[in-house]
């Protein structure tokens, strides 16, 4: 599966339009010391706030900096959001599906079969999405403002066992996969699960799940589920989530205009950094998987027989069941509107 990579022509939900060229000027101020709360080890996922850091740090001389603590040193990943609110530390990441009922509208992201494969309409779409009242609403209730997304590939599936070659082989696989694309799979008879990534590798090695969506191909070899699965998925792509970025409110409201101004300025750099760590990761992990590996590659027909299926009556299900909680209507219509904005200023 090929990946195009493409510079984030905007800026993020704290942020205005920027041009690509920041000039690199040293930035005088006070000594700030964030933490950023995060799972799991450095690896492509975390290279954005990786290069944020580095960013700030470099223009600072060292004044402003942020300290990314893996492994859930700080907080277990499905806390990180209440860490935040209590002050815990001033950053974290969250992943939307780990905890549907905090960030509901967010939600939105996990439906299968968007068009975000793309990185540059990813990028865009994403970034005016974190501007999106329901949004900003939901990260509200937990003192957080949405900074960076974590720009997810399309998931795919890794497994263990008889490799589900045609749709029909996913009745009664146990699978790790949430909110709408969880949804998606259930429709093809698979009994889901939705424990954290860094809980997928004991599940699929004890037997207790025998296959897992993440975004690919990163996490997959990350969470070392090469090691231990027969085969993969290469081209379901039936959808991806959203691992986000969020700032603790009290502490942004602290920082020196100058500051603020700089994390604006250090999102495009970021953003095009993470891109490149997934397209790099790419070129070394499909030649192992295909190498270690059985992989299933599915008919067109088959996969709009699955869109179909499991595509826009998800969308509707979905707004259904959360239109006494937010606007989820106009949540989905804006950003179905982002992705054919973006498509056409592609072309």
């Amino acid at each position: 599966m090929s990946r195009r990579y493409a510079a984030p022509l905007a800026a993020g939900a704290l942020v205005i339009a920027l041009g690509t060229g920041v000039a690199a000027q040293t930035v005088d101020g006070p000594v700030v010391h964030w933490n950023l709360s995060t799972w799991g080890k450095q690896r492509a996922f975390t290279a954005g706030m990786e290069s944020v850091s580095k960013q700030l740090a470099d223009r600072t001389g060292g004044k402003f900096q942020i300290k990314t603590h893996y492994g859930e040193a700080l907080s277990r990943d499905r806390e990180n959001l209440d860490g935040i609110k209590l002050g815990a530390f001033q950053m974290a990441h969250f992943c939307n599906f780990y905890h549907p009922g905090k960030n509901p509208a967010w939600m939105v992201f996990t439906l299968p079969f968007l068009e975000l494969g793309d990185w540059e309409i990813g990028t865009k779409v994403r970034q005016a999405m974190l501007k999106h009242p329901a949004f900003i609403k939901d990260m509200d209730q937990w003192n957080a403002i949405p900074y960076k997304s974590g720009l997810l590939p399309q998931y795919e599936f890794m497994g263990k066992g008889t490799p589900p070659e045609t749709l029909e082989g996913w009745k009664g696989l146990r699978v790790r996969a949430g909110g709408g694309l969880g949804d998606a799979m259930k429709i093809l008879g698979a009994v889901l699960s939705t424990v954290p990534a860094t809980e997928t590798y004991t599940g699929m090695e004890r037997g207790t799940m025998d296959a897992v969506s993440l975004p690919y191909t990163y996490a997959h070899a990350s969470y070392q589920l090469h090691t231990i699965a027969t085969w993969y998925t290469n081209n379901m792509s039936p959808g991806t989530s959203e691992c986000a970025a969020v700032i603790n409110k009290d502490a942004y409201a602290a920082l020196p205009p100058q500051y603020k101004k700089l994390l604006e300025e250090a999102l495009p750099q970021g953003y095009r950094d993470q891109i490149n760590a997934y397209v790099e990761i790419d070129k070394k992990n499909l030649p192992m998987f295909k190498a270690k590996l059985k992989e299933i590659l599915y008919s067109e027909s088959e996969l709009k027989r699955f869109r179909e299926v499991a595509g826009k009556p998800v969308w509707d299900k979905w707004v259904a069941d959360n239109k006494d909680k937010f606007d989820a209507q106009n949540v989905l219509d804006t950003l179905l509107a982002e992705i054919e904005k973006a498509k056409k200023e592609k072309k």
